[in-house]
């Protein structure tokens, strides 16, 4: 018997982006994760029979998937795509500019050297896309539409198809004809995507399992007082009603669309966010779900804490962790996994920096050990070691996509003497869980709260509107009992809106750039069921829910700085700097543990550029200690690259590196104490006043990049002219 059951859950997942009143859908993600993740994560399962995983496919994105390709559905991205360079309208092209470069600048922009010129070309730190546009030609503007597509393909589908990787080696200079080809392509490969995923089922290979419908917040439709649980001080909004049927019929919807799909019901589900309740078990288990699926953290409040992590991250009986367990309720059970979230997120958030060959290594060492501490406490039974993540957001943060990294962890696994790949039904189907939860702690899969969905102003003014619209309808639907039709397309609006994806860009947990028109479409699906009643939505609903205030990447300076290279906290030498604030996860996604640095500092005086980073819960001294080095990586001047060893130290090694060689006289400073400060000269740089400085600072453990400010993107700024402070005053 295998020490460790090993069983793979990727959960695809992507908000109801179209306004199908308007017949408009202003956002391209379903079709660009479609023919760059979905595809993708199947073929790679594909190419390792003996692979064996789950993956869980929200309803609401199989349906917008089928409607582009059985419907012929497009999204303003891909009608601007469509059309000839020379016929665009100026407002197409300034939405062209703004939003096709719409990927991660590291992984999917730099390693192409024409979309890398695009993109140097926008100057997004500089002008805006109407100053820009002067500089873009026909050509140039082709090219762009044709990059943008092509970073968003799966690299298995240039190895694949010859006609393809022919494209895109081609690099630039397209004719609208080939444009053309390529995004016919991109729609046959999102084709492609329902289909492999039923082969990968019928041949025993995959598990695919379901959210409900529209990735509503299941325990909050219950009761929105359940969030008090975790956070007993948390303000609500003013409507407290609990829409326990609307819950129901989530549930109800997404098991009858799964089982219309892929020809089955699905045996196991992913409560959207992982997050459950006690009430919600009955309803699950009623619609003939079996199992479910949330975060350790919510087992660990389950039990008082009996199974949790200590202060360094070591689990407190880790056995009981690494197995099944049942819960009840109104004589209905259910089976529940739980996630390793330290495991989970070494692949969602840190192996992207590793070296493939590294990370594999270390995951499977890891797995191992976790073999090695509840061998022989399992019982009969193999440990069963849950990794659920997103299955499409971190790719992009990786090299290749995740290709090297992915291809050889399930190449190795699959080889392994102690680890077998298992799908979650058939681990429950050998070794149903005999351990029982008294009562299901109410939490979701970010730190075991609902704080993201309720409790802030914004969220708080979300669900007050929800449920106006909610008994609006309600009457209106007493009243008009004769208009069915009318009343189930204004029911389906109503469930849109409860989906937790507009909840998530509300409040301060988390930003995109795409924050006023998430808003507006939250707003529109509720006007939309006034409007389908035949009836004026009140203007509340025309009103931002936002109020303005969102986290930008960072701040830029807002005047010379006057900083001696010490490592003292001295505030006013950094008065006017830029900063960055680090935070725990990217738009898209949550990670579980705060990283060690709080905040980046940057700015310059006419010769200099300056950086500084403090860290979390003390000194640099004290907190870098397990950080053997800092890099700073340059991507404008390109090639430029900075070293510092200990830098919890006072006087730390740094070097100036430009193509990997040490670049002599450098003028490079650096030093740790209470904070880390650090300088080095424009010249050494060869950048001149007006010339862009984009970068981004990585902590190393042994040779390791283990933290990384920004988490995504680049400080961005420029060399500053003498009169620097004088513009900024009159600004």
């Amino acid at each position: 018997m295998h020490d460790v059951s090993l069983a793979f859950f990727w959960h695809q997942h992507q908000p109801y982006y179209p306004d199908d009143v308007a017949q408009a859908n202003p956002m391209p993600w379903v079709r660009l994760h479609g023919t760059k993740d979905y595809w993708g994560m199947a073929m790679l399962l594909r190419e390792v029979p003996e692979m064996h995983a789950t993956i869980n496919l929200v309803p609401s994105l199989l349906h917008q998937m089928l409607a582009y390709t059985e419907g012929g559905h497009q999204d303003r991205h891909l009608q601007i795509s469509r059309s000839p360079a020379d016929g665009l309208s100026e407002e197409d092209v300034h939405y062209l500019l703004d939003n096709f470069f719409m990927a991660h600048p590291d992984q999917m922009i730099r390693p192409f050297k024409r979309y890398q010129e695009l993109y140097l070309k926008r100057g997004f730190s500089v002008d805006s896309a109407e100053r820009a546009r002067k500089r873009f030609s026909k050509r140039d503007l082709i090219d762009l539409v044709c990059w943008s597509n092509l970073a968003w393909i799966h690299p298995l589908a240039f190895e694949t198809d010859p006609e393809l990787a022919a494209f895109q080696k081609k690099g630039r200079s397209w004719s609208e004809e080939e444009k053309q080809w390529l995004l016919d392509k991109q729609l046959e490969l999102l084709g492609q995507v329902v289909p492999l995923h039923r082969e990968l089922q019928q041949r025993g290979q995959l598990e695919l399992t379901t959210t409900p419908f529209y990735h509503p917040i299941l325990p909050l439709l219950w009761d929105k007082r359940l969030a008090r649980r975790a956070m007993p001080e948390v303000g609500l909004p003013r409507a407290m009603d609990g829409y326990a049927e609307d819950a129901k019929e989530h549930i109800r919807r997404a098991i009858e669309y799964h089982e219309k799909i892929f020809g089955q019901r699905p045996r196991g589900m992913w409560p959207s966010e992982g997050s459950v309740c006690q009430a919600v078990v009955a309803p699950i288990a009623e619609a003939g779900i079996q199992w479910i699926a949330t975060d350790e953290e919510i087992l660990s409040c389950s039990t008082d804490g009996w199974i949790s992590r200590d202060g360094n991250g070591f689990l407190r009986n880790p056995e009981m962790l690494y197995r099944p367990w049942r819960v009840e309720e109104g004589g209905r059970q259910l089976q529940m996994v739980f996630r390793d979230h330290a495991m989970s997120d070494q692949i969602g958030f840190h192996y992207q920096r590793y070296l493939a060959d590294h990370a594999v290594d270390d995951f499977v060492g890891k797995i191992e050990a976790i073999g090695r501490a509840t061998r022989g406490n399992a019982g009969h039974r193999p440990s069963l070691v849950s990794i659920i993540l997103d299955g499409e957001n971190c790719w992009e943060y990786y090299p290749n996509a995740g290709v090297d990294f992915l291809r050889k962890l399930y190449r190795r696994i699959v080889q392994h003497p102690k680890i077998s790949p298992v799908r979650v039904c058939d681990y429950l189907a050998h070794y149903p869980a005999t351990d029982k939860i008294g009562h299901l702690f109410p939490g979701s899969w970010i730190q075991h709260n609902f704080g993201i969905w309720i409790g802030h102003p914004e969220c708080n003014r979300a669900w007050d509107l929800l449920d106006e619209t909610r008994k609006h309808l309600v009457a209106a639907a007493c009243r008009r009992a004769r208009e069915p039709e009318k009343i189930e397309r204004a029911w389906e609006e109503l469930f849109i809106a409860e989906g937790s994806d507009w909840f998530w860009w509300f409040g301060d947990s988390h930003t995109s750039a795409q924050d006023a028109l998430f808003d507006r479409l939250f707003r529109k699906h509720l006007q939309n069921v006034y409007t389908l009643l035949g009836d004026q939505p009140p203007s509340e609903l025309a009103r931002p829910i936002s109020q303005g205030f969102r986290h930008k990447l960072h701040t830029l300076p807002s005047g010379l700085l006057k900083v001696k290279v010490d490592g003292r906290r001295t505030y006013f030498e950094w008065i006017n700097s830029g900063r960055y604030a680090c935070r725990s996860g990217r738009g898209t996604m949550s990670m579980a543990e705060e990283g060690i640095a709080s905040d980046l500092y940057f700015g310059f005086d006419t010769q200099r550029l300056y950086v500084r980073i403090d860290a979390r819960g003390g000194p640099v001294r004290e907190r870098l200690t397990s950080v053997h080095s800092v890099r700073v990586r340059f991507f404008q001047p390109e090639g430029f690259e900075i070293q510092i060893t200990d830098p919890a130290c006072k006087t730390p090694s740094a070097r100036l590196y430009h193509d990997e060689i040490s670049v002599a006289q450098s003028g490079v400073e650096a030093a740790g104490d209470a904070i880390f400060e650090l300088a080095v000269p424009f010249y050494s740089l060869a950048v001149k006043t007006g010339d862009p400085v984009h970068f981004c600072v990585e902590l190393l453990q042994d040779a390791v990049p283990v933290e990384r400010i920004p988490n995504e993107g680049a400080i961005e700024t420029v060399v500053p002219s003498p009169d620097y402070e004088m513009i900024m005053w009159q600004a």
